[in-house]
């Protein structure tokens, strides 16, 4: 037991950079911007929030052992601030949404699902998602910077100009992962804020330290049938689509020697809005989206998400509520590119579209089921649209090879595994970005191939 607590602790040091630092904030430009408003109109508790994220960022990162995200569910967010609902109504879209979840990763259910599902689709909900992330980066955040190209209402911290700015540093900076862009970004948007939150003559909410806690929210049986019923039943298929069957897929892309399972996963997003929805917490899940960023800006271990739990945690207790006036002026022109780049990372994902060796028809076929997957998603913004258009293409183009008497080949697994020979050694090829990572037996070597 001692044995193993040191070579953790000797692994946590090790990996404790700036880049792991970097990496636990790229996921930022998600989370603040819903988490401001919700908390800002009383429908969520700030302090829950960020008291429940972190302990789950610790309990993920010690679980899974990779920088898997902990991020807001969008649709239940943003359903709940167009409509007004209730913290109740929250509360129970939430809880709602984590009970089918766990109830599909206890029963296995869910990796069925998964097993099943054609690579092709998995791919276009990640480029779908990706690309709407990157449209939420304008339509939520840059788009909503007041007089951005000067003027009298012209903010000298929040503008079109540090968007360029930063937009030009993070790919000029791209390959260059010692260097932690998202930490210095964050950085410096923070001094912004508090520059402008203690030499502002309005009336602004100051951090107050002292000692803040969750305070329990028991939804009525009429907030929680409200509640599932408009934004629960939107967030179901995109929880169970994206944070756990694409975010499983993208996992054994960055990550071929994690053995992380859908069943667990989903079994994790369960239970913990069971638990922080009782005291005010926004509901929570994982996100492919969510890792795409953390991994462009850095995360490569548990570390990243550990430390950010851990500040989320003392923040929560110690400032609680407090803190809203400070991440209220956060500038939305730095949240914005961070989103953006997230997006971007996630979408790249799709050009992964066939296994390799596969013949020229069937990687048309699937990008076509790609394009389908991810254009329905985007247009009727929902994943479940996204998802059920992948199946009936899926199934209509085998049809089709059916009739005509053409080879269909079936590409459903997200890794492909090839053994030689009777040999014992298996060997795994996955594509991720940055390069092509080859898995032989236990051991693992990682090729990375330029482009």
């Amino acid at each position: 037991m001692s044995s193993y607590i040191r070579r953790k602790l000797a692994h946590y040091k090790e990996n404790f950079t700036l880049a792991e630092i970097s990496g636990s904030l790229g996921d930022l430009g998600t989370l603040v911007p819903l988490m401001v408003s919700l908390s800002l109109s009383g429908q969520v508790s700030l302090t829950s929030s960020l008291i429940f994220g972190g302990l789950w960022n610790i309990i993920t990162g010690l679980k899974f052992g990779i920088p898997m995200c902990v991020q807001p569910m969008k649709t239940i967010g943003a359903i709940a601030l167009a409509s007004k609902m209730s913290m109740g109504e929250i509360m129970g879209a939430g809880m709602f949404v984590s009970g089918v979840v766990l109830f599909l990763g206890l029963t296995r259910t869910i990796h069925l699902v998964n097993k099943y599902t054609p690579h092709a689709v998995v791919r276009g909900i990640q480029m779908g998602t990706g690309i709407t992330l990157m449209t939420k980066a304008g339509t939520d955040l840059l788009f909503k910077i007041e007089t951005p190209w000067g003027g009298t209402n012209w903010k000298w911290h929040d503008n079109y100009e540090w968007a360029i700015v930063w937009f030009c540093v993070v790919f000029f900076l791209y390959h260059q992962r010692r260097i932690p862009t998202a930490m210095i970004i964050f950085v410096i948007g923070l001094v912004f804020a508090i520059i402008v939150v203690y030499t502002s003559s309005a009336s602004i909410q100051l951090p107050s330290p002292g000692f803040y806690y969750p305070k329990p929210v028991v939804p009525t049986p009429g907030e929680f049938v409200t509640g599932m019923l408009n934004a629960g039943l939107g967030q179901l298929p995109l929880t169970t689509l994206n944070s756990v069957i694409a975010l499983v897929a993208l996992i054994k892309e960055l990550f071929p020697e994690n053995q992380t399972t859908t069943s667990s996963v989903a079994t994790c997003v369960g239970l913990m809005n069971l638990t922080g929805c009782f005291f005010g917490s926004m509901p929570f899940c994982h996100g492919s989206g969510g890792l795409a960023g953390q991994y462009r800006f850095g995360a490569r271990s548990e570390v990243s998400i550990l430390f950010l739990g851990i500040c989320k945690m003392l923040i929560g207790f110690i400032l609680g509520g407090s803190f809203l006036g400070l991440l209220q002026y956060f500038p939305k022109s730095f949240l914005g590119v961070m989103l953006f780049v997230s997006g971007l990372e996630l979408a790249m994902a799709a050009r992964n579209f066939s296994k390799p060796g596969d013949s020229q028809a069937t990687r048309n076929r699937n990008f076509l089921i790609v394009l389908v997957s991810g254009g329905m998603l985007m247009t009727f913004k929902n994943d479940g649209v996204g998802f059920v258009s992948g199946i009936v293409a899926y199934i209509c183009l085998w049809l089709d090879a059916r009739r005509r008497g053409v080879e269909f080949e079936h590409s459903g697994s997200t890794v492909e595994t090839k053994t030689d020979q009777g040999n014992t050694n298996e060997q795994c090829v996955v594509a991720m970005p940055g390069g092509e990572h080859t898995t032989t037996g236990k051991e693992i070597q990682c090729q990375t191939l330029k482009q």
